[in-house]
């Protein structure tokens, strides 16, 4: 399962963010998500533990723990929007799409 864990301490690494997680179960990956201008930490990231169950032990436990100034939210990770748009190339056989061609005359439509 892919958790996702919001409000960490911009000098929080992977291998410490991995501790917390560990306490729960096997911990498959995490990735801090870091700022490419500064390379410092955008105060989040994403965990994946195998283990439903250890996983879901691991949100409830965690959510809303304080760490120093700031409290962490956890929570499955969902699709971000972008992911679940189909692409531009990636239409249905059954899509009313048709794109103009010259010669064919006008498009169907009012202007």
């Amino acid at each position: 399962m892919k958790i996702f864990v919001a409000g960490l301490p911009l000098d929080m690494d992977d291998a410490e963010l991995e501790e917390f997680f560990e306490k729960f179960g096997k911990v498959e990956s995490v990735k801090v998500a870091i700022d490419r201008q500064t390379g410092k930490s955008r105060g989040f990231a994403f965990v994946e533990m195998p283990v439903s169950s250890e996983a879901r032990e691991a949100i409830a436990t965690l959510n809303n723990l304080g760490i120093g100034k700031k409290v962490l939210v956890v929570k499955e990770a969902t699709e971000s929007p972008a992911s679940r748009m189909p692409s531009q190339n990636s239409r249905t056989p059954n899509s009313t799409y048709r794109p103009y061609r010259p010669g064919s005359g006008r498009p169907s439509g009012r202007y």
